[in-house]
């Protein structure tokens, strides 16, 4: 150091370090406030700014080595110290890495910062004046937490501090009950009427019973049992996760499409605890999952007014910091049963009407799976007295009736989606994506039919069947990869796959798609895309929806996008070009939950609320 200071130092070349910090500030920050989906692009600028700043501070800066190196040392042993402080969703957030991907930028900013202002001190101030600036820079990270991250991988930051909508809902909620939790009201809609939102009454709330007959204070809080109910309140109308054929179609329901004029009209609105679950529908009662604290929760509310009816509580938590806390399946209701599974693999069958236990099965354990990344997340399947569950590449069937295992599927595989029905060449059988690996196997005993291997990938959203050929859509880490469409055949005995093509028109990530007059439509990214299943060339792409989810009206050609941001929106389902015919604000926050259309009431929710809505009547 005695021989830097001593020899004269040239003024430090500051204008490269100038350019690239207004470069990476401008890119990764600026540009995303007003280009909506950004994120992968701003990312992208922001570690191309960050290695410019690197490379001009060590090559070109002609600060001293002294210096040079030990900004690098200084900055690297602030991240770590650091890493011990931020709060754990910090920690943990993008596969542990979220502290070292954001600080780099911010630090490399502060360290062209810190070399302007500080270049006219001597050499003492000056690396004071560094290690302040370097501990500011990390120090604003243990201010702050994230909430999870957006379908772009953009994280969702508040101040550590703040308390989580998960904590504002036990907050209200009555203890007693458990169930309630007060309806939310948005100053944006006029006059609606909310039944329920002021309705004091609360449920009449009793203990649960493990499946031996014991008291069971994890089990439900439900209401005394009345068999008075009609024929119509016993009708399943959405028995579970996409639908009766987990396809996403709501057929037989035509809805007005002028929403200008006439918008839908919400009915109620309420908090509801984390998760990604959407809803079963049976008669005037509904049926989802929620995280409740210490407790994975089975919930079951009033379709027409919110009013909660009674919830089964299991003592379990997940939680990881991109998702968040909560359950990501959706309950199966089937023949007075509600068959649910939670993210770390408690597979329930609970009474219909009270939410009592009759059985619970540890699917996890049975299966021998460890609980993957983003948590279990298939959704029961009920064929004739089974049920069938996926996890992270598994199968596994349970009796109906008793919760006894009847078989396993084949080892091997990975991955979120749910089993799936299908009947190929007038054979039913059970199919499966699992990475790389698709398997179809008999529903009666699990035994492989056949096997489709294709790249590698993680598989999250639901196959489509189309004329007897498979419709696939891998996916990756950071998003989806495009649609396979496999023949599949049977002769004399022997199964037969064959990829047909593969087209990257349309890319599903974790967001469904729907097919229909030989077209399939979806989420490529944040916009609507169609293709042709002909020969999967694209027809259209529009529309910016964010990672949303929709359903599909046939009998309009309509589909009803439920986008990221919680809008409510119609898009035409035809080939010829994209249509955007109404958008209407629906709820707000973070919307990943699939929509449930039944009848004229449109059922939506996401991690914080939920609410339906009654969509306008078509013209006549």
């Amino acid at each position: 150091m005695a021989a830097d200071e001593s020899t004269p130092r040239k003024p430090l070349r500051l204008w490269p370090g100038i350019a690239a910090a207004a470069l990476l500030v401008l890119g990764r920050y600026l540009v995303p406030l007003v280009v909506p989906g950004s994120f992968g692009l701003a990312f992208t600028v922001g570690l191309a700014g960050t290695l410019l700043i690197l490379v001009w501070w060590i090559a070109f800066s002609r600060a001293p080595w002294a210096e040079r190196i030990g900004a690098l040392v200084v900055m690297t042993l602030a991240v770590i110290a650091t890493s011990r402080f931020v709060h754990e969703s910090i920690a943990g957030g993008m596969m542990s890495l979220m502290l070292p991907i954001y600080a780099a930028p911010i630090l490399s900013v502060a360290l062209v910062v810190w070399a302007v202002a500080s270049r006219g001190l001597s050499a003492g101030p000056r690396r004071l004046a560094l290690v302040a600036v370097v501990a500011l820079a990390c120090g604003a990270f243990t201010l702050i937490r994230t909430d999870g991250i957006t379908g772009d991988a953009g994280s969702q930051l508040a101040w550590r501090w703040t308390p989580t909508a998960e904590a504002q809902l036990i907050a209200s909620s009555d203890p007693r009950a458990g169930a309630e939790a007060p309806a939310s009201t948005d100053p944006r809609r006029r006059g609606l009427h909310r039944p329920g939102a002021n309705d004091d009454r609360k449920p009449d709330v009793g203990r649960g019973f493990s499946p031996g007959g014991s008291p069971d204070g994890a089990g439900a809080e439900a209401p005394a049992s009345t068999d008075h109910r009609s024929t119509e309140d016993k009708i399943v109308s959405w028995p579970g996760f996409r639908g009766p054929h987990r396809d996403g179609v709501v057929r037989g329901v035509r809805i007005g499409t002028d929403w200008t004029t006439t918008p839908p009209v919400e009915l109620w609105r309420r908090a509801v605890g984390p998760g990604w679950s959407s809803f079963a529908v049976r008669g005037d009662f509904i049926y989802t999952q929620e995280q409740r604290g210490e407790e994975e929760v089975v919930s079951c509310y009033r379709l027409s007014t919110g009013e909660p009816v009674w919830l089964h509580r299991d003592p379990v938590r997940f939680w990881e910091s991109n998702g968040g806390a909560g359950p990501r399946a959706t309950p199966t209701v089937h023949e007075g049963r509600v068959y649910a599974m939670g993210a770390t693999g408690m597979l329930n069958a609970l009474d219909v009407d009270r939410g009592t236990p009759i059985w619970k099965r540890d699917a996890a354990k049975d299966t021998e799976r460890i609980v993957p990344d983003w948590g279990f997340a298939g959704s029961p399947l009920v064929i004739d007295d089974l049920v069938i569950v996926a996890l992270a590449g598994g199968l596994a069937a349970y009796d109906a009736a008793t919760g006894d295992l009847r078989w396993l599927g084949p080892a091997g595989g990975g991955g979120y989606s749910s089993p799936h029905l299908a009947t190929i060449d007038g054979v039913p059988q059970v199919l499966l994506l699992r990475g790389s690996r698709t398997i179809s196997v008999a529903p009666a005993d699990g035994a492989v039919l056949w096997e489709d291997v294709g790249p590698p990938s993680v598989s999250i959203v639901q196959p489509a069947i189309v004329d007897g050929d498979v419709l696939m859509a891998p996916g990756e880490a950071m998003g989806g990869m495009g649609i396979r469409r496999v023949s599949v055949s049977h002769r004399q005995g022997v199964w037969s796959v064959e990829e047909r093509w593969t087209s990257r028109g349309l890319k599903p990530y974790f967001n469904d798609f729907v097919v229909h007059e030989g077209h399939a439509y979806g989420f490529d990214g944040g916009i609507l895309s169609a293709i042709d299943l002909e020969d999967g060339s694209r027809v259209w792409k529009g529309g910016r929806f964010g990672h949303g989810q929709l359903v599909l009206l046939p009998d309009q050609d309509l589909l009803l996008v439920l986008s990221e941001e919680g809008e409510l929106a119609l898009v035409s389902a035809t080939p010829d070009r994209f249509t955007e015919i109404a958008r209407v604000p629906g709820i707000e926050g973070k919307t990943w939950n699939h929509p449930v259309v039944v009848g004229g009431l449109l059922l939506v929710r996401n991690d914080r609320e939920m609410a339906a809505f009654r969509l306008p009547a078509a013209a006549r």
